[in-house]
């Protein structure tokens, strides 16, 4: 894990430049490897390739980078870790390489000379974010994992190219004009993250996950898609597989079992983050198994009840028998983390469990160098709320003639405030006071979807009105661009348009900074591309059954741990948002928003930006998701200084 960095300067006039212009984008994601800087140029070229180090496997200089292949031809920069790697090198000793010390590194670049770059991938398991130089065709290929789990940033600055780990690397270059796009701000508005290739600035984008660019010495690139999550997709659910919930159940631990036991590989110590629910206490019973000495968990407690999950978290612990740490968090703790957002996660970024999640990185680093999360478990396994409410309601509400649907919303919709609130008491569960509207409103506006996917991406929505509050088209959405589904059950497409789309943007993006900002690698096994290959095979009823999901890792995790244990409603990893704007964030939030409406009054729509929050602010709404987005945006932009476009 580290991070890495790189340019090609194809104007024979300034490829002087190209080591200053490197070190600068270096220093500026130093926090990603403080274990080791390395940096490698060809100035004939115009390339420079620059890596920071977080030294995890073969500790020795041998595992420094940018790293040249036994021929010289291939010099790497990459970032991540190979889980097979004791696999495939076996099989290149065996085709007569040998190898000077024990890194990944170097046996990727064996393979990479051995069977080529796209077999070497087809060959390999883990996570990674790579720059590959070719000197003798004179060609750079970016290079992203599976899921995308690692970050890869690419622009162009003035003919120059450009890529890092995190967009902070790039914005090192003076060059990089820092104008934002407004098509990906409407885009950031409307689902809190800036989604898919989608960049916040001009002429930045990222790589895809699953894809390699080849750029060449012409300037032409050429994208290749080497694993296609739909693809996977459509032939796991094609070939359905059978048995009863035990022999379903046998086979999708074995997978989960052996991503986790590869992910103990290391030369430094490892830990787990446990929150108590069934994704994190299943990856550390199953880790309690393999780790040398037990596990080591980590876990943090708020002193808000709503939101503390550490008791939870102990009392699995217990059972298990791992070494447990938890930290107590004050709500000024919590808050004294948000100065640093805007620089850890360096595009606009609205996930509020952003904060939780770097206190537990924070508080696992003092002790180990590598976590294990159970991140990914909702998409890979139907966890999330909505997909049992669609899957369960939607062929039902569909049956009603689409104009009577969107009769009904209208109609909903246009009810005073006071009846909206009223009428919202009787929804299941009453609602919550003072989010009864919202709720309501929501739930009318799902009424009027054509289909699950409108019903999905209104879900997901923060600012449904982000077009006109930007004055600019959104980017094509990702969850439009993603595939169509074809031949998939509604879980089947549910499932697929998080997995493409919800995990890579948001919760992938929110561990690696998080994580990273403290120099702690997190692998996630549960997203072991193998593992989620073999969930794809699953049927519908071993994952959901009723408003019921994850059946199958629930029944899995019952071997390990008793079901009292773990049974209980799903909680997010969250803090009380709401409450803090409107008490200690009060005066910031204000002060953020009034600087920005005075200092860039044409910027946004601010006439429809401002009455939300003062309706959060006055507790007439619950609005905390979306004004936090505002926040983050605005918090962004003061940091950074990009200029409205």
């Amino acid at each position: 894990m580290c991070g890495v960095a790189g340019l090609w300067d194809r104007s024979a006039d300034r490829r002087e430049d190209v080591d200053a212009r490197l070190a600068a984008m270096t220093a500026a994601i130093r926090h990603r490897g403080p274990d080791g800087e390395g940096a490698w140029s060809d100035l004939a070229a115009g390339i420079g390739l620059g890596h920071l180090r977080l030294a995890i496997q073969d500790l020795s200089p041998l595992g420094a980078q940018p790293m040249a292949s036994t021929s010289g031809r291939f010099v790497l920069t990459y970032n991540g870790e190979i889980y097979n790697v004791a696999e495939l090198r076996a099989d290149l000793a065996a085709a007569g390489c040998t190898f000077r010390g024990t890194s990944d590194t170097e046996v990727f670049l064996a393979g990479v000379e051995r069977w080529g770059l796209r077999a070497t991938l087809a060959h390999t398991a883990g996570m990674f974010a790579m720059g590959l130089w070719d000197r003798e065709e004179r060609s750079l290929t970016l290079v992203r994992d599976r899921l995308g789990k690692k970050p890869l940033h690419v622009g162009e600055a003035g003919g120059t190219l450009l890529f890092g780990s995190e967009l902070k690397a790039l914005m090192a270059h003076p060059g990089l004009a820092r104008r934002i796009d407004r098509g990906a701000l409407a885009s950031y508005l409307r689902f809190g993250h800036v989604p898919g290739t989608a960049g916040i600035l001009h002429g930045v984008r990222k790589v895809a996950p699953g894809t390699l660019e080849r750029h060449g010495a012409d300037g032409r690139v050429t994208v290749e898609t080497y694993w296609d999550l739909a693809a996977v997709a459509a032939r796991g659910q094609a070939r359905p597989a059978t048995g009863d919930r035990v022999v379903l159940a046998d086979a999708a631990e074995a997978e989960i079992d052996r991503a986790v036991r590869e992910r103990l590989v290391s030369d430094v110590p490892v830990g787990a983050f446990l929150s108590g629910g069934i994704d994190s206490s299943l990856v550390v019973a199953l880790m309690q198994r393999h780790a040398p000495g037990g596990a080591r968990t980590f876990s943090i407690g708020f002193d808000d009840p709503r939101y503390d999950e550490a008791p939870y978290a102990a009392r699995i612990a217990a059972h298990l028998g791992t070494r447990h740490t938890t930290l107590p968090v004050t709500a000024a703790d919590a808050l004294a983390v948000i100065p640093a957002l805007p620089t850890m996660f360096d595009e606009p970024f609205a996930d509020s469990s952003q904060i939780p999640t770097h206190l537990v990185a924070r508080l696992a680093r003092g002790e180990v160098t590598v976590a294990l999360s159970g991140d990914g478990g909702d998409e890979i396994a139907g966890g999330y709320r909505r997909h049992a409410m669609i899957a369960h309601w939607w062929p039902r509400l569909a049956m009603v003639p689409l104009p009577l649907r969107r009769l009904l919303a209208g109609t909903l919709q246009a009810l005073p405030p006071g009846a909206i609130e009223a009428l919202a008491g009787l929804l299941p569960g009453g609602g919550r006071p003072g989010n009864r509207p919202e709720q309501l409103r929501k739930a009318a506006s799902i009424l009027g979807q054509r289909d699950a996917r409108g019903v999905y991406a209104r879900l997901v929505t923060l600012w449904s009105e982000a077009e006109a509050i930007v004055a600019s088209p959104a980017l094509p959405s990702p969850i439009d661009d993603a595939a169509e589904g074809a031949g998939l059950t509604l879980l089947g497409l549910l499932r697929l348009l998080d997995m493409a789309t919800y995990l890579p943007d948001d919760i992938l993006t929110k561990v690696d900074r998080a994580s990273m900002a403290e120099a702690l690698e997190a692998r996630c096994p549960l997203l072991d591309h193998r593992v989620v290959e073999h969930f794809w095979t699953l049927p519908d009823a071993a994952l959901v059954q009723g408003t019921t999901g994850k059946v199958i890792l629930r029944d899995i995790l019952a071997r390990h741990v008793p079901p009292a244990l773990f049974e209980r409603p799903k909680t997010g990893f969250g803090i009380p948002l709401g409450d803090w704007l409107r008490g200690p964030l009060r005066a910031w939030a204000l002060d953020l928003v009034e600087g920005e409406r005075a200092d860039a009054p044409e910027a946004l729509d601010w006439g429809r930006l401002v009455p939300a929050v003062q309706a959060h602010m006055d507790g007439r709404a619950d609005h905390a998701h979306r004004v936090w987005a505002l926040l983050m945006l605005l918090a962004w932009r003061r940091q950074w200084g990009a200029a409205w476009s």
